[in-house]
């Protein structure tokens, strides 16, 4: 979201009308932080499907603490998933901070927000405040590269949609995420692309059942 070559306004209001008939909203990646995009995540905040809020949502959220308050009353599943900057300016802290204490302030968000928080970074954490946090086994340093993160939401939102909790579709689609770029790079230092990613999604969850047998 939003899709190609729509402008913003418009774009923003095919998809409030679309709100409550979706199974799952990942929301953010490429949306733009304007009045339109503002009044979009408003409306999915306030509807009763699941929602991954990423990218551009989580600036929005940063800057406003009424969303903070949606989220945090939100009886439907609810993921977000920041890297180090963003985490830090939805806590206000610095993203050096992060950096040096992920495990703290991963579980800090999921506190205040009363939502499950998958920070991205060289290890992958998933926190749900009174579960365990996960940190992800898998993945390569080119998982950074632009596009990355939103093969990763795309594919949460997918398990959102299937009705995992946001937990448990959060460590999938970041074990999954991992094996395909692990797959693509096969030890080689090269960039990833993300469309690239996309398409070893089928391949690395072959790998994974294969290892099972």
């Amino acid at each position: 979201m939003p899709l190609p070559d729509i402008p913003v306004p418009e774009m923003a209001a095919q998809m409030i009308g679309l709100v409550g008939q979706v199974q799952s909203w990942v929301i953010g990646p490429g949306a733009g932080t304007d009045e339109y995009s503002m009044a979009l995540l408003q409306e999915v905040l306030e509807s009763g499907s699941p929602v991954l809020i990423d990218a551009d949502a989580l600036t929005l959220v940063s800057r406003d603490p009424n969303l903070i308050q949606i989220i945090s009353r939100r009886p439907a599943a609810t993921l977000m998933t920041p890297h180090a900057g963003e985490l830090a300016r939805l806590l206000a802290v610095e993203r050096s901070d992060v950096e040096a204490r992920p495990l703290h302030f991963v579980q800090e968000a999921a506190a205040r927000f009363a939502c499950t928080v998958l920070l991205k970074g060289p290890v992958t954490l998933v926190a749900h405040t009174g579960q365990p946090t996960r940190a992800n086994s898998t993945g390569t340093s080119w998982l950074g590269t632009a596009g990355s993160g939103d093969v990763l939401s795309g594919l949460a939102g997918t398990y959102l949609a299937a009705g995992l909790d946001p937990r448990e579709a959060g460590s999938m689609a970041a074990f999954i995420h991992g094996v395909a770029g692990q797959l693509l790079s096969k030890g080689e230092i090269s960039p990833l692309r993300s469309r690239e990613l996309a398409d070893a999604l089928p391949d690395a969850v072959a790998a994974i059942r294969g290892s099972r047998t």
